[in-house]
């Protein structure tokens, strides 16, 4: 009896409220400026836009009942707000804006910047305090702190003082670069400051970062707006004008001649989160000095970095002893999705592996849990939300980047990660071809197991007819046994709602019990049916 005090009564459940940070939102006065009112009537009315979708993260949905009578005032055009995202909310959630016939989307708040494919995307990060003058003497005390030059990135929500910041470091400390915030880096889309909504200037191969520094505009908000025509993949992250010009996560930066960004301490402004990981992970040779406008915090961040990376190649070690492996769609606005899928589906097969592709929406435990006969789980999803703790999943979860690396036998370890599954694409910079097709199986030891494993698949075996279930010869040493996740189910002794048709008794439908689980209106307190 002990156990039903972990159960809510149907009271409790009705009652019951959920807590939301809320730290963040602002008073009513402040609404024009903190989420730029006018910038954003500008892109609605110059673009004659007549359904508008405005997407909140959970701790901006209070102020955004204020952000829709403002801007009602100066637009006719039809407002709402995009209800629970389906992924991330630094994601911009096309699909829901496309289910209401949006013509564009207004993303508020902090943004992972991933390029989109569907529709007209104004970014309004939002002016999040911070007191330049304090920030400033931290950038020069960094400065002094390191012997390397310093690269300034920072949270997209404190990218109004970054101009501030850059006046001041020019005159001072020359050598400190600057990065800037770019909607959508690649060649296929243009990127645009929202008070150019009117009359926009694309960003292409010749518009460097320095054009961008140049750009005085103190906004916080980018308009990111895809070529209707372009049908190319476009999958390089990095502007190449220059050898020294480089777009990484939305943000652009030109670094000194004959310097990599490896030479180069990164000084961050933001707090904790996902956005510095993901950095920190990327940038994983350069030393990391943040700064957190909230807290006034200046510190050089202690992450042991090689030990992050030794627990996700244990992740890719675990690929390589999986034999079925389950793609979790965990976007469907970044650009190229679709085609990172693909690629992992080819490189899983010719792995000699089996793969299934499984949409569940936002992730949990619960929801991979069902799904008991998958070896190994791989996300694809933005920058920032593809690096989970695996430590609450019952199977690892990896990322695109490492399943590539416990498939294809041409990519080796070297150190370097990357967080961005467009990147891998043939046509990027990291992308490695796979070996020839003619090319013989492997067979190592497991790292993890100590058992033998075979990556690649032999001609003669696909060619041969051999049944699936058949017992297979191989080099004579050892023997395997061709296994899916289908015979795994085919196991178990119960394998969801079965149709039956023509064997079911046709009946009257009858009046089902009223309430909530908790307590049905027909059942008394003792728990039985009235």
């Amino acid at each position: 009896m002990e156990s039903a005090t972990a159960f809510y009564s149907g009271t409790e459940v009705i009652q019951r409220s959920i807590s939301v940070d809320d730290t963040l939102t602002i008073k009513a006065g402040n609404v024009h400026s903190v989420y730029e009112i006018s910038q954003c009537l500008q892109f609605i009315n110059s673009n004659e836009f007549k359904k508008v979708a405005l997407q909140f993260p959970d701790e901006l949905l209070g102020d955004s009942g204020a952000v829709i009578k403002a801007l009602e005032e100066g637009t006719t055009a039809k407002i709402f707000v995009l209800a629970d995202t389906s992924y991330g909310s630094c994601c911009v959630d096309e699909i829901a804006s496309q289910h209401a016939n949006a013509d564009c989307i207004i993303h508020y708040g902090s943004a992972c910047l991933s390029p989109t494919s569907r529709l007209p995307v104004l970014y309004v990060f939002g002016q999040q305090p911070v007191d330049v003058a304090h920030c400033y003497d931290q950038i020069v005390k960094c400065s002094q702190d390191s012997e390397e030059p310093v690269l300034l990135m920072y949270d997209v929500v404190y990218a109004h003082a970054i101009d501030e910041l850059e006046r001041l470091l020019h005159s001072t400390h020359p050598g400190v670069i600057v990065s800037k915030v770019n909607a959508s880096p690649s060649t296929s889309s243009n990127s645009y400051r929202a008070s150019d909504a009117v009359k926009p200037t694309p960003l292409d191969d010749e518009h460097t970062s320095k054009d961008l520094s140049q750009d005085k505009d103190n906004s916080s908000s980018l308009l990111s707006k895809d070529n209707i025509t372009d049908s190319s993949l476009s999958v390089d992250n990095t502007a190449t004008n220059s050898a020294s010009s480089q777009c990484h996560f939305g943000r652009t930066f030109t670094l000194a001649d004959n310097c990599t960004i490896d030479d180069y301490a990164v000084f961050y402004i933001g707090s904790e989160g996902r956005t510095l990981t993901n950095l920190m992970m990327t940038f994983n040779k350069c030393p990391f000095y943040t700064y957190d406008p909230r807290t006034q915090i200046y510190r050089r961040e202690t992450l042991n970095v090689n030990r992050a990376l030794m627990k996700r190649y244990y992740l890719v070690e675990k690929g390589k002893d999986a034999n079925v492996v389950g793609i979790v769609v965990g976007t469907l606005g970044v650009r190229d999705y679709l085609a990172v899928i693909a690629h992992l589906k080819e490189i899983i097969k010719k792995a000699g592996k089996k793969s299934y592709t499984f949409l569940v929406g936002k992730l949990n435990v619960a929801k991979l849990a069902n799904f008991m006969e998958v070896d190994v789980f791989v996300l694809v999803s933005c920058p920032e939300n593809s690096l989970l703790d695996n430590q609450e999943f019952y199977k690892p979860v990896l990322t695109p980047f490492e399943m590539e690396l416990a498939c294809n036998r041409a990519r080796e370890w070297t150190g370097d990660y990357v967080t961005d599954f467009r990147q891998i694409l043939p046509g990027a910079s990291k992308h490695v071809p796979l070996p020839a097709d003619n090319t013989p199986s492997e067979t190592d030891v497991s790292l993890i197991t100590g058992n033998l494993r075979t990556l690649g698949t032999d001609d003669d075996t696909e060619s041969s007819g051999v049944d699936a279930k058949a017992v297979v010869a191989r080099d004579n040493m050892t023997v395997t046994t061709h296994t899916s996740a289908g015979e795994y189910l085919a196991g178990r002794s119960w394998r969801g709602l079965e149709q039956d048709l023509g064997n079911t008794p046709v009946t009257k439908a009858v009046e089902g019990m009223k309430g909530i689980a908790a307590g049905y209106a027909n059942e008394t307190d003792e728990g039985t049916q009235v």
